[in-house]
């Protein structure tokens, strides 16, 4: 089994290492070749579901820390 992992970079995008089939909708999207994929967090990319580096320059700012006592799904 292959292992894949994922970091939130702090007030930055996801970075997904490792082996991955991605889909964005019902839409493949090509990653062959790549080990290591940064994806869209703050929601202004225009490359998405890729980041670009916008969250830079829009000030996007991540939670501060985990929440475990979320009740979100």
């Amino acid at each position: 089994m292959s292992t894949v992992k994922i970091t939130a970079l702090k007030n930055g995008p996801y970075k997904v290492e490792g082996p991955i089939e991605l889909y964005y909708d019902t839409t493949h999207v090509d990653t062959t070749g790549k080990d290591t994929v940064f994806m869209c967090r703050c929601g202004a990319s225009s490359k998405k579901p890729f980041c670009d580096g916008t969250h830079s320059k829009i000030g996007f700012q991540a939670a501060a820390s985990i929440v475990p006592e979320s009740k979100e799904e």
